[in-house]
């Protein structure tokens, strides 16, 4: 059996439906892009801890605290980076969406230091099953 790469053994233990029980995971001035014209008032960056937080809060306001991250797969590409599927559920504006998004990660000194949210902003489902 092979080893698990470091970097995808941090980010396992990332709990995007609970940020705040991952706070150690992250470097100080780790910044989160967040790209969707769909959504320009989430769109942009946010940095810190702090900022990661306020973006999921968003995101569950704007859901009715109905976003879930759902994981697929994670491919660690060298040292630095990590690039991750995830399958995004929601209701959004009274209907259930399923949406898919790449992040990629990068880590520097055995923490999280950026993160790139790109979700599908064309290909929208009612379920994952749908995609």
């Amino acid at each position: 059996m092979a080893d698990i790469h470091p970097n995808l053994k941090l980010l396992m233990r990332f709990n995007p439906n609970d940020p705040e029980s991952s706070a150690g995971l992250f470097a100080e001035d780790f910044v989160w892009h967040y790209f969707n014209p769909r959504l320009p008032e989430i769109e942009g960056d946010y940095t810190g801890f702090a900022g990661l937080k306020r973006f999921f809060q968003k995101m569950a306001k704007k859901s009715d605290a109905s976003f879930k991250v759902n994981p697929v797969t994670a491919i660690p590409i060298g040292n630095e980076l990590l690039v991750s599927h995830v399958q995004n559920t929601m209701t959004l504006e009274g209907g259930p969406l399923a949406i898919n998004a790449v992040v990629v990660w990068r880590f520097v000194d055995g923490q999280i230091a950026e993160a790139w949210d790109i979700p599908a902003v064309h290909e929208v489902a009612a379920s994952p099953a749908d995609l």
